[in-house]
């Protein structure tokens, strides 16, 4: 029987949407800029579902990634996720954003290049020098489970001699100076994250039946919100 689960992931300054049929990937889209989520999310479903044929009644469940990264970003995808849920009364399936990545990852053409066993670090930027992060085993297995962490020189230290590690994700991008002389950290530039990564993981916590509560389900912040102060006023 056909699955078409609807894919969600806003962690990120991309707003990002695919549909999958059975956990493959059958059509994709996103909003490029930063920061559109609120006026971009729903013209990108109603679209995506209008380029396909497909009604919002054959959708399956609706899987969204459920953090952490931004919090705006995180609140509205979350929010259309469960409002569309009530709506069909369909299962919401709800991914961590860095295993979600790393799963993008492990499907990637950069697979093809990388040292025998390394270890693979998703990262989502946390403003400034912190990132949120996790590492996981080249097969997927999560080793070291999510934090927020703020990255110096000498964060890998752990690292043996005969281990490599490698950096993707948003909050990569800024460390490939930083690790430039450390022959087994390689920073991978410009990896986004996206919503097609979704399409396995969402499909198997279907055929598990791992769904999530609607009522109680909120984003995994990680951190609690500290809003800051305007530089300037606007009166």
């Amino acid at each position: 029987m056909k699955k078409y689960i609807l894919q969600i992931d806003t962690s990120t300054p991309i707003c990002s949407v695919a549909i999958s049929l059975n956990g493959t990937t059958i059509s994709r889209t996103q909003a490029d800029g930063e920061n559109r989520h609120a006026v971009a999310l729903t013209p990108l479903i109603s679209d995506l579902l209008d380029s396909l044929s497909l009604t919002v009644d054959q959708l399956a469940a609706i899987a969204v990634s459920k953090g952490p990264g931004s919090y705006t970003g995180l609140r509205i995808g979350i929010s259309v996720a469960k409002g569309l849920c009530y709506a069909l009364n369909c299962p919401l399936i709800a991914v961590d954003s860095l295993q979600m990545l790393c799963e993008g990852f492990r499907q990637s053409e950069y697979t093809q290049t990388l040292d025998e066993n390394p270890l693979l670090c998703p990262m989502i930027d946390a403003r400034r020098m912190e990132v949120y992060q996790a590492i996981f085993t080249s097969s997927g297995h999560l080793i070291h489970p999510t934090t927020a962490a703020i990255i110096d020189e000498h964060s890998f230290d752990w690292l043996t001699s005969d281990q490599s590690l490698y950096l993707f994700g948003s909050g990569a991008n800024k460390f490939a100076d930083l690790f430039q002389t450390r022959s087994n950290i390689h920073v991978v530039p410009a990896f986004p994250a996206a919503a097609s990564y979704l399409s396995e993981l969402s499909f198997k916590l279907f055929l598990e039946g791992r769904f999530e509560d609607l009522a109680y389900f909120e984003p995994f912040y990680l951190k609690d919100f500290v809003p800051t102060t305007p530089k300037k006023k606007l009166f």
